[in-house]
C-alpha cells in the first residue's frame, strides 16, 4: 500500500463514520460493515482495487489508524487486524472494556470462537489470516475475517454481526463473501445439529470410547485413516483433558471554494456510502469511479478530488458537531438527487467515461502504484529515443 494512498484511506475512513455516525448512529455501521456488499463499495471509494482481496486488510487497517484518534469521542473502537495484530485482538477487547466498564474477558472469549467457527467449524480450504473486530461503548460489535487459499490465490471474507445473533454455531454469519468452490465441511449448517450434539456427546464419554471407535473405523481407501496414521498416546491425553473439562456446548460540502464537478462526482459516491440503502451496493465496482484505483483501473487516483473531497466532509462533519447540520445535510440532499436522476438518466457509454478520466488524470494528480499519470502525447524518459506515435500513457495500464 502507498504512502500517499494509506494516510488519505485512512483520514476518509474517519469521516466518513463520523457522518455516518452522526446520521445514524453506531449500531447502524455496524450493520453496514456486516454487509459485504457496502463493505467492498467503501473499499472502492477510497481508491482501493475494486476487485482484490487486499480491500479487507486495507479498509480496515485504515479503519483503525483513522478512528483511534477519536474512537472514545465516537465510542468505536477497532481490534485485531491481521497476522499477529489478529491474536492480539482478546488482549485489545480486554483493554477496552477494562476502559468503558463492560465485560472485556466475555468479548475476548467471543473473538475467539468466532474464529474458530471459520477455521474448524467451517472448513472450506480457506486459512484465516485476518480478524478484524468492531466494538461500540455500549459493547455491540462485527467481525470481519478473510482467509486465504494458497493454492488457489483467491480469498474468502467473512461477516459477523452481534445485532441478531442466536448462536455462534448454527447460521451466524452475517454473510460469507466469495463463490461457491465444491464440498466443505460445514458444522455451521442448520442441518448439522446432531453432528454438533453427537461430538459433545462423544467427548463426554470419554477418550476410550473414543480410541475404541477409531480401531474400528473403515473408511474408504482413499480416506482411510490407519493406525499408525494417529498417535493414539496423543489423541487419548486430549480427549481425557477435554472430556474433563465438562463442555456443555459446541461454541462454550459543496459551497466550499475549488469544489468543481468532479469533486460533486466523487462526494455523490460518497455520499452514497454514508446514506444508500443497502440494495444499492450490489454493483460495488461503481464506486469505483469516486476516486479511481492504485493499480490504474478504472483510472488513477486523482489526488486532487480525494483531498477536495476530504477537505468538504472534513468541514460538514466539523460544522456538524458544532450544531450545524447544513453542509451535512447537503450530502443526502446529493444522495436523494443522484436517486431520482437516476430513473431516466442516459449518457456515455461506459468506455467513454473510462476514456475521459483517463485523458483528464494528469489535470487532477492522478496517481497508481507505478507513478504519476501523463497528459496524453507525452512519453516517459525511456520513450522518448522511441519512433512511436502519440498516445495515452497511464503506469500500470496496458
Amino acid at each position: 500500500m502507498p504512502a500517499w494512498l494509506a494516510e488519505r484511506m485512512a483520514r476518509l475512513g474517519r469521516v466518513v463514520v463520523e457522518a455516518l455516525v452522526l446520521h445514524y448512529g453506531r449500531r447502524e455501521l455496524l450493520r453496514r460493515v456486516g454487509d459485504p456488499f457496502w463493505f467492498q463499495a467503501l473499499g472502492c471509494v477510497m481508491g482501493m482495487d475494486w476487485h482484490s482481496s487486499g480491500i479487507t486488510t486495507s479498509v480496515m487497517g485504515a479503519l483503525k489508524r483513522g478512528l483511534a484518534p477519536v474512537q472514545d469521542e465516537l465510542g468505536i473502537y477497532v481490534c485485531g487486524g491481521r497476522g499477529r495484530h489478529s491474536r492480539r485482538t482478546p488482549d485489545e477487547l480486554l483493554d477496552v472494556g477494562d476502559r468503558l466498564g463492560i465485560d472485556g474477558a466475555r468479548l475476548g472469549r467471543t473473538s475467539r470462537l468466532v474464529a474458530k467457527v471459520d477455521s474448524a467449524a467451517v472448513q472450506d480450504g480457506f486459512t484465516l489470516y485476518l480478524h478484524s473486530f468492531v466494538l461500540t461503548r455500549d459493547g455491540a460489535w462485527t467481525v470481519v475475517q478473510q482467509g486465504m487459499n494458497t493454492d488457489r490465490r483467491q480469498a474468502r471474507r467473512y461477516h459477523w454481526l452481534s445485532e441478531g445473533l442466536r448462536s455462534f454455531v448454527e447460521a451466524p454469519h452475517a454473510a460469507i463473501e466469495g463463490p461457491p468452490q465444491g464440498m466443505i465441511l460445514n458444522l455451521t449448517d442448520r442441518g448439522a445439529g446432531e453432528a454438533r450434539a453427537g461430538q459433545v456427546e462423544l467427548v463426554a464419554r470419554g477418550p476410550d470410547h473414543v480410541v475404541e471407535a477409531l480401531r474400528h473405523l473403515s473408511l474408504p481407501a482413499h480416506h482411510e485413516v490407519r493406525p499408525s496414521d494417529v498417535s493414539l498416546r496423543r489423541l487419548h491425553g486430549t480427549l481425557k483433558a477435554a472430556s474433563e473439562s465438562g463442555p456443555d456446548d459446541f461454541p462454550s460540502l459543496l459551497l466550499t471554494p475549488g469544489v468543481g464537478p468532479r469533486t460533486v462526482q466523487a462526494l455523490a459516491l460518497v455520499s452514497e456510502v454514508v446514506h444508500g440503502a443497502p440494495s444499492r451496493f450490489q454493483d460495488p465496482a461503481r464506486f469505483a469511479f469516486a476516486h479511481g484505483g492504485k493499480d490504474g483501473h478504472p483510472f488513477p487516483v486523482p489526488l486532487e478530488v480525494y483531498d477536495q473531497t476530504l477537505t468538504v466532509l472534513r468541514r460538514a462533519v466539523e460544522q456538524a458537531k458544532l450544531g450545524n447540520a447544513e453542509r451535512l445535510d447537503a450530502l443526502r440532499r446529493l444522495d436523494r438527487q443522484a436517486r431520482l436522476a437516476e430513473r431516466a438518466a442516459d449518457g456515455a457509454p461506459f468506455e467513454t467515461l473510462v476514456r475521459r478520466e483517463r485523458a483528464d488524470s494528469h489535470q487532477l494528480g492522478g496517481r497508481t502504484v507505478m507513478g504519476g499519470a501523463r497528459r496524453r502525447g507525452q512519453a516517459s524518459n525511456k520513450d522518448k529515443n522511441k519512433d512511436t506515435p502519440p498516445q495515452l500513457t497511464l503506469p500500470g495500464l496496458d
